[in-house]
């Protein structure tokens, strides 16, 4: 029985693969699973230039034979011959995208130490030249030394050149079946060769071009980068506080003149208090946070729209690396400053399991924008507003620490989790980079209106309910004459359970109050605190001041510092738990988390609060 004679498409993901694959085939394809694994097999015959037809494969984009992925791993087998039922291909033919040129000649030389007779098809180099780039084919077939197509496989150009190539390739193979691999090169010197051979073949390149190769020369620089992305968090935390005083300000001033309405116009009852003390009060105090939230997400918008956002996940490569992780954990975890939920499903991107869990089990770390109204209002109420240096201010700086801890808190607790429950080794991280572009203003003006209303959604629904919730078990029982509601209260009288839980971190009983409802969302700590000190309020103008000014005359700066420390590692909310354990299909890991996290804060909120203490403050 005479062996099927078989050809490849090998080559790094959104190289135009399938493109040319269906160029080549048209209706001749059927498209079934390998053998034993659930990865698509995509086979159809085509015609060489003598009438003769093979069979053409089009294998999963790969990054490197060193398989990190299911896909990965069923394109080794095939073209090292290792796959049961499937024999190896005679010819190899290797798609380059011409606009990206420099990653995909990586693998591009590795397919071509195989020795197996292999074919370089440069893939859309219409695109290429749109962008600017002008690619010299003949230059990269002496440098690769195998021949080199020009193709576009969506306009059918190139075809022909490229099927009389297979069959030159194809009679190579009959000529000397038992390829002899070439020398081996390790990774860092294909990445130095991808480099020199793709300078050398540019035949023109456009002076933009060449300016964002030149950006990509310092933003992706191993020594220059990190730096360059830690100024730029630095000087976003600055903004949030500089640039949305006035607007915050002005929220502030409308919630209090709209309370003021009310107690002037409404006559002293139960439901002229439940406006003013729980929804005012309480969601009113969250809610003129937006300005700071609007500002966090305006700025990682554009750091998306620009293309800014991949090169962070690669120049923060290095740092996952050394904690058992790899760039892929980069962007969910960034997703998750915005909140742990779209960050823990972002995890799916991630093939290694161990690196995913991982993910998913530090992502809480990273502080999402609920945290942000917490941090906000304690930094204004105790740490003075001065400037510590040209365009640097203290309260900025404090929360850039913040940020920062939690960061910090991720790097170490992945360390620790690498090495014990979730043990491996680091994946590889190889990922296209978008171009970079100017954002356009009605995608940010969309996106950041999603987000603003989404944040306005929760103060309207989960902050409103627990706002009025815990309002009312702060209004009942009354007070007696001389006695604190808060004492009284059934809030009171749970908290004053709990409290001695708490006392040895220094957190009053305000705070210890807070803590429970702040389970179904973060920023329901600042309505709680607000509620609670409308409520305990026996003077009525005392009540109608800003939380921030009772802050500072209720809590001491250990305290306070505390409780900042606290909510750095603080149990997620109810929602992000409940898609840990979609994400996890179980209970076993969630579980974990919470508790390493509530330990995590008890710990560090206590020896916050005594080395504050300790040192006089």
């Amino acid at each position: 029985m005479t062996r099927t004679r078989t050809a490849a498409l090998v080559g790094n993901p959104n190289a135009g693969k399938s493109a040319l694959f269906n160029a080549l085939t048209g209706a001749r394809q059927k498209i079934a699973n390998y053998p034993g694994v659930t990865v698509e097999r995509k086979a159809g015959r085509i015609s060489l230039p003598s009438g003769e037809s093979i069979e053409l494969l089009d294998l999963p984009g790969s990054y490197s034979f060193d398989a990190t992925s299911p896909d990965e791993e069923v394109t080794r087998k095939v073209v090292m011959g290792d796959l049961d039922g499937q024999d190896q291909p005679d010819v190899l033919i290797i798609v380059l995208d011409a606009a990206n040129i420099e990653q995909h000649l990586v693998f591009a030389q590795e397919v071509i130490e195989l020795g197996i007779p292999t074919i370089a098809a440069l893939n859309m180099v219409d695109l290429a030249e749109r962008d600017g780039l002008t690619l010299d084919a003949d230059a990269l077939a002496g440098a690769l030394g195998v021949p080199v197509i020009p193709t576009v496989a969506v306009r059918r150009k190139g075809l022909a050149q490229l099927t009389e190539a297979i069959a030159d390739a194809e009679k190579q193979r009959e000529e000397h079946p038992n390829p002899e691999p070439k020398p081996h090169l390790t990774l860092p010197e294909r990445r130095l060769a991808a480099g020199n051979i793709a300078k050398a073949a540019i035949l023109s390149e456009t002076a933009e071009r060449r300016f964002h190769h030149g950006l990509d020369g310092v933003l992706l620089h191993p020594w220059l980068g990190p730096p360059i992305l830690f100024v730029l968090l630095f000087v976003i935390f600055q903004a949030v506080f500089a640039w949305a005083t006035p607007f915050a300000d002005g929220l502030e001033a409308g919630v209090s003149a709209i309370s003021a309405w009310v107690s002037s116009t409404f006559p002293q009852n139960f439901f002229r208090d439940l406006i003013t003390e729980g929804l005012l009060a309480g969601v009113g105090s969250v809610v003129v946070f937006l300005p700071q939230i609007i500002i966090l997400f305006a700025f990682i918008l554009v750091m998306e729209a620009t293309g800014y956002m991949a090169r962070a996940a690669f120049v923060m490569d290095r740092l996952m690396a050394s904690v058992g992780l790899s760039g892929r954990s980069f962007i969910p975890l960034l997703s998750s400053f915005a909140c742990a939920i779209p960050g823990i499903m972002a995890t799916r991107s991630i093939a290694d399991p161990k690196d995913r869990l991982t993910t998913i089990l530090i992502a809480p770390l990273m502080t999402c924008s609920a945290r942000l109204p917490v941090y906000l209002i304690i930094i204004a109420a105790v740490i003075p507003e001065r400037q510590i240096a040209p365009l640097i201010g203290l309260q900025g700086l404090v929360m850039f620490l913040l940020y920062l801890a939690g960061i910090v808190g991720a790097v170490l607790v992945a360390l620790v989790l690498r090495r014990t429950v979730t043990a491996g080794r680091a994946s590889g991280f190889i990922m296209e980079l978008p171009r970079y572009q100017l954002p356009r203003l009605s995608d940010l003006a969309i996106g950041l209106w999603q987000r603003a209303w989404v944040f306005l959604r929760r103060a309207g629904t989960i902050i409103f309910a627990a706002t009025v919730v815990l309002w009312l078990l702060l209004t009942f029982p009354k007070a007696d004459i001389g006695e604190s509601q808060l004492d009284a209260s059934y809030a009171g009288q749970i908290s004053a359970v709990v409290q001695p839980v708490f006392d040895p971190i220094g957190f009053n009983q305000e705070m210890t109050l807070a803590l429970v409802p702040a389970m179904a969302a973060r920023e329901v700590a600042v309505s709680s605190l607000a509620t609670t000190y409308a409520v305990d309020s026996d003077d009525e103008s005392e009540a109608e001041e800003a939380l921030k000014e009772q802050i500072a005359a209720r809590w001491s700066l250990p305290t306070a510092l505390a409780f900042l420390a606290w909510f750095v590692f603080a149990p997620q909310c109810i929602s992000t738990i409940a898609v840990a354990r979609r994400e996890t299909n179980g209970w076993k890991w969630p579980m974990f988390m919470v508790g390493y996290l509530f330990a995590l804060a008890y710990v560090f909120a206590g020896l916050t609060y005594w080395v504050a203490v300790w040192a006089g403050l």
